[in-house]
């Protein structure tokens, strides 16, 4: 009979495949220590077989959240030296304007191992069943449909590699049994304790009168996660063609084929997309809203609707998912156009080119240069032979109402001259080489 200590590790070994180079989030805990000293114990292992020799680095995420979080970080880097793991602590700001602690300290966590994932690094976590169970009932009480009900796959894409959840089907119990036949020494985070948060009261309060009740919740709660998993991987496939279909090569979704199909098959379209851009699933609620707030607005109107961090928007019959940028309307620059000059909120660099960029007239003896953004009133442009209002112009020449607020506009004192990348008034035109210049404009987050 094939002890627990055994059974981890073939499951481990199973689960982990071929992949050699490992980062594993290391926490301190029960759940991460008994992961980490299972890799410690696979990769002598494998060495003991002269296969090729497993790369183990650790990562704790130091989250300062606790007055002993220093003290844990002290622990996890001696637990490292002892089993000869690569260490490395990351201290983290939360967010949590958005969606509180639990959800920003999470955020926080993946964007820290994200950042120090290497080349063909895989990322290991130690989410067990009882953590799957916690995860299905708090999509259960968010609301959520297959794909938040889904919970946690056991092996998913992330950063260009690849997250693996190797402990997913293995209880709580049975990590404690390993550890305690191990010797083993892990931290508790008395937070844990603390039922305000949602995960905390699942834990504490309802999961062991559900186990009471029904010994083996977890393992059926994981089934049916399972199932809406695979069912969501169903829906993905048949949906493929029809998706490639409706999303352009800049990433907009188009409206009016969404017109003809049904609210079921709409919504999941458009779940998919906002997937596919990286962006968390949003409820049924918010898909009517983007909907009908957004898609089926007024032709004239400009219509937003903010998901995250992140407006949702229509233009030219089509659904963009754009950045929340910082308002630069009314902004005034001055610039030496000798020097180079920063734009704000990540907009890149302005500088004169000899040959590269939009070609104007140089400034007169007495007109000093300026950037300003958002242009109101009627514009006369080389190549139009009458004036056209600012928004028709916009409108015409096919820039998006966003863009539109953030494009650099250059001025000579109260005269525009341009808008860079996009047009050159009849004030700005050059007429002759002599008294021309080349301004570049070199993006960085447009």
């Amino acid at each position: 009979m094939i002890n627990i200590h055994d059974h981890l590790l073939t499951t481990l070994a199973e689960q982990i495949g071929q992949h050699k180079k490992i980062l594993v989030g290391f926490s301190g805990g029960l759940d991460s220590t008994v992961l980490l000293h299972l890799l410690v114990r696979l990769r002598a292992q494998s060495h003991q077989l002269n296969s090729e020799r497993m790369v183990l680095r650790a990562i704790h995420i130091h989250h300062g959240l606790n007055a002993k979080a220093d003290l844990w970080g002290e622990h996890c880097r001696q637990a490292c030296a002892d089993w000869q793991v690569d260490f490395r602590i990351e201290k983290v700001t939360l967010d949590t304007c958005q969606n509180g602690i639990e959800a920003a300290a999470r955020s926080a966590r993946y964007h820290a191992f994200q950042h120090e994932l290497q080349q063909d690094e895989v990322l290991i976590t130690a989410q067990h069943l009882d953590d799957q169970a916690e995860t299905f009932l708090l999509a259960l009480k968010r609301g959520s449909g297959p794909a938040g009900l889904s919970s946690m796959p056991s092996r998913m894409p992330f950063a260009g590699t690849t997250l693996i959840r190797p402990l997913l089907n293995v209880s709580r119990a049975e990590l404690e049994e390993y550890a305690q036949a191990q010797n083993l020494q892990w931290v508790e985070d008395d937070s844990n304790q603390d039922d305000r948060y949602d995960r905390n009261f699942l834990r504490l309060n309802i999961m062991p009168l559900l186990n009471q009740r029904w010994p083996h919740f977890p393992q059926a709660v994981s089934r049916s996660a399972s199932l809406c998993g695979e069912q969501e991987q169903l829906l993905d496939e048949l949906l493929k063609e029809s998706l490639n279909e409706l999303v352009t090569l800049e990433g907009s979704i188009s409206i009016s084929p969404l017109e003809n199909s049904s609210e079921a098959k709409r919504n999941a379209l458009l779940r998919r997309w906002l997937n596919q851009c990286g962006v968390k699933m949003p409820a049924r609620e918010q898909l009517q809203r983007i909907w009908s707030e957004v898609a089926l607005a007024r032709q004239d109107a400009e219509p937003r609707f903010r998901l995250g961090q992140y407006d949702i928007r229509r233009y030219r019959q089509q659904l963009w998912l754009v950045p929340q940028y910082q308002n630069l309307a009314g902004s005034i620059l001055e610039w030496d156009i000798q020097q180079k000059l920063m734009l704000p909120n990540g907009l890149g660099t302005l500088s004169l080119s000899q040959e590269n960029g939009i070609k104007v007239r140089m400034p007169n003896g007495n007109e000093q240069a300026a950037i300003r953004f958002g242009v109101q009133g009627n514009i006369s442009i080389v190549g139009r032979q009458h004036s056209r209002h600012s928004k028709k112009l916009w409108q015409e020449l096919g820039v998006a109402p966003w863009l539109r607020e953030r494009t650099p506009l250059l001025y000579y004192n109260e005269k525009l001259i341009a808008a860079l990348g996009v047009f050159i008034t009849k004030e700005g035109q050059s007429l002759s080489d002599d008294e021309r210049v080349f301004v570049q404009w070199k993006k960085i987050n447009f």
